[in-house]
């Protein structure tokens, strides 16, 4: 008998549409789907027009709600092309979140208030709308006092650009240094690189967010793809795979490329066949297993892609699968040292 299920036990989940179903976002009122499209490496870059296009249709129409950018992807093309395919749809209808740091085309970079200020406008005239419903920073800002960043962002709420403000790979103790500090809007949600093979984020980043009313939006749960088992030990990489592609595999890393990881990864197939599932479902639903989890973003090229990533969404994993996945991925699994 499969050990997974649809059921959601042990998750807060509000009714589904399409294969989809939804968790509330940290300590805001807005419901996200527990899969969300993101555009990093892939829309206004990697992936042509006609099947970004095709792959934002399908997205909605599995019911995903959740859209995540960032000003950077693409050198600002990824939020331009999200602002024409999204124009004709009714704003309210999806979630939609963008980041602010890392170094533009014209060289602006950072998180001190001028910079904050002038890419929230950009960024809003890129993606042809008023506000986003979450803006995150991107990394942390060194160089900028952070209380000057959290009042950069308060006036950003303030001025109605933004409902509410997230962060991605910051170090624990600056996300509670900015929740201590008095007169600023309160961040809502984390996002971290987290998957099977990279947990970091469970040493202090989730408990710490659990507590204080901050969830996870996951990037990178299929590591790469390299959880989809796609990549074979001792062949080249796919000719349409990220990996493959010049324009999109850069972060892929030698960590990887390992033949002795990927053949652990080959059998994790039979866990997700076992279950009657695929294996980007088995690495989705075991990211959405952590209940500190809103939503896990995945990097679709193609609408099967969406359908497929779509289908993880309400599987419960048990304890029995969870222990036969950590056995199988042994010292593969790092909490420790950079992630990919």
């Amino acid at each position: 008998m499969p050990i997974a299920s649809k059921c959601g036990i042990g998750r807060t989940l509000t009714d589904s549409v399409g294969s989809v179903r939804y968790r509330q976002l940290g300590s805001s009122d807005l419901q996200v789907s527990e899969i969300s499209l993101g555009s990093w490496l892939t829309y206004g870059g990697g992936v042509e027009r006609e099947r970004a296009e095709a792959c934002v249709a399908k997205a909605f129409e599995v019911g995903i709600n959740f859209i995540d950018t960032a000003n950077v992807y693409a050198g600002g093309r990824a939020e331009e092309f999200l602002g024409e395919v999204l124009t004709a749809r009714q704003r309210d209808t999806y979630v939609l979140a963008t980041k602010v740091f890392f170094q533009m085309p014209n060289g602006d970079r950072g998180l001190s208030r001028g910079q904050i200020l002038k890419q929230i406008d950009a960024s809003l005239a890129r993606l042809r709308t008023e506000y986003v419903d979450l803006y995150q920073c991107h990394r942390y800002d060194w160089s900028t006092p952070l209380e000057e960043t959290m009042e950069a962002l308060t006036e950003v709420v303030k001025a109605g650009k933004a409902r509410y403000l997230g962060f991605s790979e910051w170090p624990v103790e600056k996300i509670a240094e900015a929740m201590d500090m008095a007169g600023v809007e309160k961040f809502v949600s984390s996002q971290p690189q987290y998957s099977m093979l990279w947990r970091g984020p469970e040493r202090d980043v989730i408990p710490y967010c659990r507590d204080h009313g901050i969830s996870q939006i996951v990037w990178s749960p299929l590591a790469q793809g390299v959880l989809t088992g796609k990549y074979k030990p001792g062949q080249a990489p796919p000719a349409d795979s990220r990996a493959a592609a010049s324009s999109m595999n850069y972060f892929f890393s030698d960590e990887l490329r390992n033949d002795a990881l990927l053949e652990r990864v080959q059998q994790l197939g039979e866990v997700a066949k076992d279950l009657g599932i695929t294996m980007a479902q088995l690495a989705l639903a075991w990211v959405l297993r952590e209940p500190n989890v809103a939503s896990t973003i995945i990097g679709a090229s193609r609408p099967e892609q969406v359908v497929d990533n779509a289908g993880a969404s309400g599987i419960a994993l048990d304890g029995a699968t969870l222990t036969q996945i950590d056995e199988i991925l042994g010292d593969f699994v790092a909490y420790e040292g950079p992630a990919s």
